[in-house]
């Protein structure tokens, strides 16, 4: 009797379990490591040494990273037909079924609502600028994401809002250097991705996987993937360059680092930016931008900058 008890149990808690790991994949984790952004405003103001700040910081990273995950949520409800017709997407939870439509509304509207509540007991700004976030990812979600160009500048918008997000949870002023290189990088990866989505299509590994690429010309985006890319690496020159400069009255970037060797991490940028081309040219139906994430040349050169950066600021 117990015996059968016991064994029901277990094959009542298979499901269970399941749907768990099926809504947690949903969030997707595995992207939280892009709001790494609201910790940019820690750091590069050199706030991070003080333990209070960076908990704070990072309590503020956890809670967009809740957001973030409620608009993947709301973006795998409403692409779900398209999703199902991707070589890769098709595997995730909800075009797949493993995660009901109804669990994942439930979801999105908790983990989007309760992230804006918790951001305004740090600061009523912060909550602003993550609410910004959400309601800009529902436009595009609905409307804007068939636009091209637009749909790549509204990614990059929502970096922007991460720096300035961080901003606001530890109070602090930042250069409008960092939020033009932060728009430039991520308008580069988001238009990488579209580059890579569109060849799929054109080489019928995909079908009807963005509505938005039927509008996309393939030598107007390679111009403009590339234009970006030398703009990104351009802007990051300027700013170090400017950065290494003693004060003057006329100066008009600020910067905690003030440091002569600043532009020494200028070849990291160049190689991230040079190996990212390399991941969106490779044959693979996975996203060149998930790629990154398991790329070790990639992640020695981020760690390499990170490396140098932290060395500068004890210089």
């Amino acid at each position: 009797m117990s015996t059968n008890t016991t064994e029901n149990d277990e094959k009542l808690e298979i499901p269970d379990r399941s749907l768990l790991k099926a809504a947690i994949i949903s969030m997707r984790p595995q992207q939280w490591v892009k709001n790494v952004f609201v910790l940019a405003p820690a750091f590069f103001s050199m706030q991070f040494l003080q333990i209070p700040i960076l908990i704070q910081s990072l309590a503020a990273a956890l809670l967009f990273s809740f957001g973030a995950s409620a608009v993947y949520l709301l973006n795998d409800i409403f692409d779900i037909e398209k999703d199902r017709n991707h070589p890769v997407k098709c595997k995730r939870p909800i075009p797949s079924g493993q995660l009901p439509i109804k669990i994942a509304w439930m979801m999105c509207a908790f983990l989007g609502l309760g992230s804006v509540s918790a951001a305004t007991f740090i600061d009523w700004r912060f909550g602003i600028a993550l609410g910004s976030y959400l309601t800009m990812n529902l436009a595009y979600s609905t409307i804007l994401k068939h636009v091209p160009f637009v749909d790549v500048s509204i990614i990059a918008t929502g970096f922007v809002l991460r720096v300035l997000a961080g901003s606001f949870a530890i109070n602090v002023l930042i250069s409008e250097w960092l939020f033009v290189c932060t728009f430039l990088l991520a308008l580069y990866l988001g238009l990488g991705k579209r580059q890579h989505e569109l060849k799929l299509v054109m080489r019928g590994e995909a079908s009807k996987v963005r509505k938005v690429l039927e509008r996309y010309h393939p030598e107007l985006l390679e111009f403009a993937f590339l234009f970006v890319a030398g703009i990104t690496i351009a802007c990051y020159t300027v700013y170090t360059l400017s950065a290494s400069l003693p004060n003057q009255p006329l100066r008009v970037t600020q910067t905690p680092f003030n440091s002569v060797y600043l532009p020494i991490t200028i070849p990291f940028t160049v190689f991230g930016i040079t190996r990212f081309y390399q991941l969106v040219n490779k044959d693979s139906p996975e996203s060149p931008t998930d790629l990154l994430l398991r790329d070790w040349p990639f992640i020695l050169n981020i760690l390499g900058w990170g490396g140098c950066a932290i060395i500068l600021v004890f210089i």
